[in-house]
């Protein structure tokens, strides 16, 4: 998988700005990267700090561009256009506030073009990453929120799950007058959408599987209906995307089990894109594939978003910065 990312990345010079300059565990992926010579990165922070902590940790930086949000010289028009952005949400000194951090200032820089891509949550919060993201960088036409997908390897096998990070659960949109502007499965469906979409990039042909406690009516209850329903709205609105459900796990990936329940599906038995119906769902089963079945996972992927920015776990370590930074800069 990374060979080919890092040959898209060799074909287009990009830039991926890191929020947290001073951590180690960014100064060694930094150091990496600017080794192998595939994708620019940038640190935030005040510059001799930088400086002082890749030097303690041994990593070779040097010629890397440093930005401290204290003494950058856009600052000015930075808080101009968060001001614009912001629409009154936002006072001058609110924005000029909000930039003097590393998530907000960052996150800036991708807006403004001086970089391509952002990787975060190292020390922040998912919170923190996603926030500035959607007040500053937004969400792309036609999206609705924002999302997350996992890539899982192992060995030769590829498997993509959404939404583990970031939608808790899906409930109907209103106006301020009680009408419905967004029902929760357009939502989950939106997710669906985009994760199958994710998983293509990554050169999978996605076989989505809708996953429910129910296969096909075997079950009742409001969360088999809206597994059930945003089905029928991912085959509406991408008729040419392999998508099943609602199903139990069992269906999605054994032939047997899924053939019998869906007989003659292309997804039942050989899912590869699998949608849960809400976060506790997604976070319990990604995990118990990657501790328990031996897959290494990547992510969260976050989906929706005008450009690449990802986050951390804070729990990462340099490897995962690494691949990570890999996986953002190819999203571009």
């Amino acid at each position: 998988m990374f060979e080919n990312l890092i040959e898209i990345l060799k074909a287009n010079p990009r830039k991926i700005v890191y929020t947290e300059g001073t951590d180690a565990r960014i100064l060694e992926s930094a150091a990496r990267l600017k080794k192998e010579g595939f994708l620019t990165p940038v640190l935030v922070g005040p510059v001799d700090e930088v400086k002082a902590a890749a030097a303690k940790g041994g990593f070779d930086i040097e010629g890397l561009e440093i930005l401290d949000p204290a003494t950058y010289p856009g600052m000015e028009d930075m808080v101009k256009t968060m001001v614009e952005l912001r629409k009154g949400k936002m006072s001058e000194e609110e924005c000029r506030a909000a930039l003097s951090r590393g998530n907000y200032f960052g996150t800036m820089l991708v807006k403004m073009g001086v970089a391509d891509a952002l990787l975060g949550g190292a020390t922040y919060s998912t919170a923190d990453t996603v926030r500035p993201a959607l007040q500053i960088v937004k969400t792309r036409k036609g999206s609705n929120l924002v999302s997350s997908c996992f890539i899982l390897v192992r060995d030769d096998e590829m498997l993509c799950m959404g939404d583990c990070a970031i939608n808790i659960a899906y409930e109907d949109r209103k106006d301020k007058e009680g009408n419905v502007t967004l029902t929760a499965a357009d939502q989950l469906a939106e997710v669906a959408i985009a994760t199958a979409g994710t998983a293509r990039i990554f050169g999978m042909d996605p076989k989505v599987a809708m996953l429910s406690y129910s296969t096909k009516g075997s079950g009742k209850g409001a969360n088999v209906d809206l597994v059930r329903n945003a089905t029928a709205i991912v085959k509406e609105k991408a008729p040419d995307l392999a998508v099943d459900g609602e199903m139990q796990f069992d269906a999605a990936v054994s032939p047997v089990v899924g053939q019998l329940k869906f007989p003659g599906s292309k997804v039942a038995g050989y899912a590869n894109t699998f949608i849960f119906p809400e976060i506790q769902s997604g976070n319990i089963g990604y995990k118990i594939a990657q501790r328990l079945g031996g897959f290494a996972a990547y992510g969260p992927i976050l989906q929706g978003l005008n450009a690449p920015i990802n986050d951390l776990s804070r729990g990462c370590d340099a490897n995962e910065v690494y691949t990570m930074s890999i996986i953002t800069a190819a999203l571009v």
